[in-house]
């Protein structure tokens, strides 16, 4: 009876876990979005990724030192840092940017939902093309960025639009690769991972020429507390559990999710406007994702380790 009702409780506890994990990455990572554009306000795009990942990895890192958790290898802070490019400069700053130039929190991660689908495709490169289902779905999330580009704030900024279409090809890419690299066991890889990304980005940004030249509004310094606990340390490593824990179909579903909530957030509590395309194209990203997610496909065992960064917003997915 002993063993029998320990074990349901250790079901039961894991099925919490995953429950709450699942909250974490649905709603944390949705609303990242806004906190960006919030954090907009008082700091440069390059400068808030910075530190919101320098403080965020620093504090992981060092609460994981002190629990004698073996700090990464030359080698593994060299792939860390051949990593950030992809995953960091490419894929989440490149959302900032997109962000900064005025380019709606809602809209930015209805497009950023395309990364499950890009990410199918870049697998090709390491011997898993596509199946027919993703390449449907491929397709399909296709005609639904090319929908979402004739809302209005994406035809009052070319530029913000093409670096919100680029942004999730550079992630998944780094996604994709991340796992065949030499990485940390454990926590400490997401925590290394935000710490060498953090000095990455500061480093882009203060050759960008970006300053903090006056003291941020008390609205940006929230924002940048809530995406450093909230929406990295938190939702990073509900994700990282996630990964490990469920299968993968279910850990990437926040794809589903982000949007959605992105989208009311931005309605609400950000002041956006938005119009009939973004009706038409977010069914259909989610349509296409829904098509990636549950294609069944030969796979070939790859030794790897995992990685906080699989597909998502950006940080995280934002």
């Amino acid at each position: 009876m002993g063993t029998s009702d320990e074990t349901t409780a250790t079901r039961a506890t894991s099925r919490g876990l995953v429950v709450a994990a699942l909250i974490a990455v649905y709603f944390i990572w949705g609303s990242t979005y806004l906190g960006l554009r919030f954090g907009l306000e008082g700091f440069p795009p390059f400068l808030l990724n910075g530190i919101r990942f320098l403080v965020a990895g620093g504090i992981m890192f060092l609460v994981l030192r002190s629990r004698d958790q073996a700090a990464p290898t030359p080698r593994q802070w060299r792939n860390l840092a051949l990593l950030g490019i992809p995953l960091f400069v490419g894929g989440l700053s490149l959302v900032t940017v997109a962000e900064d130039l005025g380019v709606g929190s809602g809209l930015t991660a209805t497009a950023i939902a395309m990364t499950p689908v890009w990410a199918a495709l870049w697998s090709g490169l390491f011997g898993q093309w596509p199946v027919r289902r993703e390449w449907t779905g491929l397709i399909v999330g296709l005609l639904g960025v090319l929908v979402l580009a004739q809302e209005g704030d994406f035809r009052s900024s070319a530029v913000g639009t093409l670096l919100v279409v680029i942004s999730p090809i550079f992630w998944s890419f780094g996604s994709i690769w991340g796992p065949r690299l030499d990485l940390p066991k454990g926590l400490m890889a997401p925590a290394a991972q935000l710490l060498s990304g953090g000095v990455l980005l500061s480093v882009v940004g203060l050759v960008r020429g970006e300053r903090i030249v006056e003291m941020p509004p008390a609205s940006a310094w929230l924002a940048l507390a809530y995406l450093v606990f909230f929406g990295s340390i938190i939702a990073f490593t509900a994700y990282f559990y996630l990964i490990r824990t469920v299968r993968p179909a279910l850990a990437v579903s926040y794809a589903y999710v982000n949007p959605v909530v992105a989208v009311a957030l931005g309605l609400t509590l950000g002041g956006e406007i938005i119009t009939g395309p973004i009706f038409i194209a977010l069914p259909m990203i989610l349509l296409s994702v829904a098509l990636v997610a549950t294609s069944q496909r030969g796979t070939t065992k790859v030794k790897s380790r995992p990685l906080p960064s699989t597909p998502a917003p950006l940080e995280e997915p934002a």
